[in-house]
């Protein structure tokens, strides 16, 4: 691999915890080898317009010293654009024409799946890329920044929503990000305590999910005092009903990279619900014995769907996702150094830095729904009948696989 002597930084796909930190991580980095390196703004948008830019930012010490690390989002920007879909039959010419431009050797790309599989078309043509994990659903095969940073957004919001719940005896549904993966719903409404989670890879028997809410609100609100309660339910957008089915919006095409628009679990949750408390006998008879029931007006408890939506990708980064954001950063200019083009940072432990091929890392991981019966046993509902928590003991041998 020819002399690198300037690297050019993309962040790509949605914004997210800790990309400020993968930019700062490749510029110090870069820039303590005597290395150069700019950003190409706007994601894979502006890589295939750099042809036309009249000058790119350089990261040098001043430019690099106004980037907040903890600052979620991106100061390279972003665009949902998938090069192989551009119509021009020149695209990739056209991109290194661009790079050759601003003497661009090599590229640090930041994304998630959609992102790296655009890191391996590039790669095949002739363009030196690394690829940093990044996408807040964590469905790669290893960590990726960002996935921290949301879960802690969700569990708090989760969390803090309970006032309002408690307030005025809702029944709250949180609809949060995730696709076709669980990861953020789950391990988000654990840390918020939620009453249930539902999560793409367990389909829902709503039957199953009212008569736990029911038991669990009806008794919550029977023991206290001043007859008040809650029951939280954490849902990820991608969640599908009982027959598998995903619950798409077919009016809104798909994306560049082939994505339906997801159509609303928060609300088809609460319908489902609404529609069970409406026809109960049992909860006229609660209303009533709690004090709460009014003849027309007040008749069942108040269900509500949330949609934080960006919120859980905005504002700041957690310590994890900064920690990991800068090494992640740095360890992505030393393998362009070895020649390493077309590989993933997987992490950096000690002197080690560990990485794959990204055709591999970009596979999609779901949730191990075999731990899930742990926090079935511990309370918590998945929309299903729990199931025994079945555990073989294992000691631990050898290399403990860490991530700070």
């Amino acid at each position: 691999m020819p002399e690198i002597k300037r690297i050019g930084v993309i962040t790509s796909g949605g914004d997210c915890g800790g990309l400020n930190a993968v930019i700062k991580g490749v510029a110090r980095e870069a820039y303590f080898l005597g290395i150069e390196s700019v950003v190409i703004p706007h994601g894979y948008a502006g890589l295939y317009n750099l042809v036309q830019l009249e000058q790119v930012v350089y990261l040098n010490a001043e430019r690099v010293s106004k980037i907040e690390a903890s600052l979620a989002g991106s100061e390279a920007g972003h665009s949902r654009v998938k090069i192989s879909k551009i119509d021009d039959p020149n695209k990739y010419e056209r991109i290194k024409d661009g790079l050759r431009k601003f003497g661009i050797d090599a590229l640090v790309i930041s994304g998630g799946d959609d992102t790296g599989s655009v890191v391996v078309d590039l790669s095949s043509k002739g363009i030196p890329c690394v690829h940093v994990p990044k996408t807040m659903d964590l469905d790669l095969q290893s960590y990726s920044v960002g996935g921290d940073s949301a879960i802690n957004r969700i569990a708090v919001f989760a969390r803090e929503l309970k006032t309002t719940g408690m307030s005025h005896n809702r029944i709250l549904v949180i609809e949060v990000f995730g696709r076709y993966v669980g990861h953020t719903a789950f391990r988000g409404g654990v840390g918020a305590e939620a009453d249930a989670i539902l999560i793409p890879e367990i389909p829902v028997d709503f039957d199953v999910l009212y008569e736990h809410m029911k038991t669990t609100y009806f008794a919550r609100i029977d023991r206290s005092d001043v007859k008040s309660g809650t029951y939280i339910i954490v849902v990820a957008e991608g969640i599908k009903n009982i027959n598998g089915e995903m619950l798409y919006d077919e009016s809104i095409p798909p994306d560049a990279f082939g994505h339906k628009k997801l159509a609303g679990s928060g609300k088809y949750v609460r319908q489902q619900l609404e529609k069970r408390l409406k026809v109960d006998p049992a909860v006229k008879e609660f209303m009533q014995r709690t004090g709460m029931f009014a003849p027309g007006v007040y008749e069942a408890p108040e269900v509500r769907e949330v949609t934080p939506g960006h919120l859980v990708r905005a504002g700041h980064s957690s310590a994890r996702d900064v920690n990991f954001g800068y090494k992640a950063g740095a360890a992505a200019v030393f393998l362009l150094l070895e020649g390493k083009a077309g590989n993933t940072v997987v992490n950096v432990e000690g002197n080690r830095i560990y990485y794959q091929a990204t055709a591999e890392v970009i596979k999609r991981r779901e949730v191990n729904i075999r731990e899930i019966p742990i926090f079935e046993s511990l309370g918590t509902c998945f929309g299903r009948k729990p199931e025994k928590f079945v555990y073989e003991i294992v000691e631990q041998k050898g290399r403990i696989e860490r991530h700070l």
